[in-house]
């Protein structure tokens, strides 16, 4: 579905992905890990539409699309979530909710968000700004949901979360993927995102140090080989 081959990019005079190649299957949860500061954010840019690589190829479904912008990616069904929720905090929640409808019917949108997550039913006219983290969480993973995309790229689906909103999101992301939706997930917590992932790349200094199956590592071996980190 989405291949990146030999994907350099970066800002300005500054090198962040080094030659990085990376491929999602259709219907394939795929966990991106690493230390901060390893590329993954730019990873997911690039592989989105949001940053031009400066060489290597980016294709969907066989197409190549290294030079689209994001509307283009949409478009064919990829849903990128960054980091910081990606909502419009001055709209309401069913405003957020009823935009991102994109001509279906609205009020039936609404419905389904609040069928999947209940708390947003008490915040419709709330300003979406001023949801708590969780809550801003959950809204941005139910406007993915309702335009039943194909591949969903989420960056830190649970930073700044209580374990109880993280254990809901993650619900979610396993809902999506029982439908056949393919993901791209960044995580801070190795062991969740192992649990959800069939396929584990890991970044650091903006290359992929590994590639494999999910379960053929553990959180350990990735922490202690791999992070720098005793665990």
């Amino acid at each position: 579905m989405l291949t990146l081959h030999e994907v350099t990019a970066g800002y300005g005079d500054t090198t962040v992905l080094r030659g990085v190649s990376l491929t999602v299957g259709d219907g394939e949860v795929v966990a991106l890990l690493g230390p901060n500061g390893a590329g993954k954010t730019t990873l997911l840019r690039a592989a989105t539409g949001f940053l031009r690589p400066r060489s290597g190829r980016v294709s969907l479904d066989g197409k190549d699309m290294t030079a689209e912008p994001a509307h283009r990616f949409a478009r064919r069904g990829v849903c990128h979530l960054p980091e910081g929720r990606g909502i419009f905090p001055s709209l309401t929640v069913r405003e957020n909710i009823t935009i991102q409808a994109r001509g279906r019917d609205a009020e039936k949108a609404v419905a389904e968000a609040v069928d999947l997550f209940p708390a947003l039913g008490t915040r419709l006219r709330q300003a979406a700004g001023s949801l708590s983290g969780g809550e801003q969480q959950m809204l941005a993973l139910s406007r993915a949901y309702i335009t039943s995309p194909r591949l969903v790229v989420v960056d830190e689906a649970s930073l700044g979360l209580s374990p109880r909103v993280t254990d809901t999101i993650y619900e979610l992301l396993a809902r999506l993927a029982e439908r056949g939706v393919s993901l791209v997930v960044v995580e801070q917590y190795v062991q969740r995102a192992l649990a959800l992932a069939r396929t584990v790349y890991i970044l650091n200094h903006g290359a992929v140090i590994h590639a494999g199956r999910a379960n053929d590592i553990t959180a350990d071996d990735i922490y202690e080989k791999y992070l720098g980190i005793g665990h």
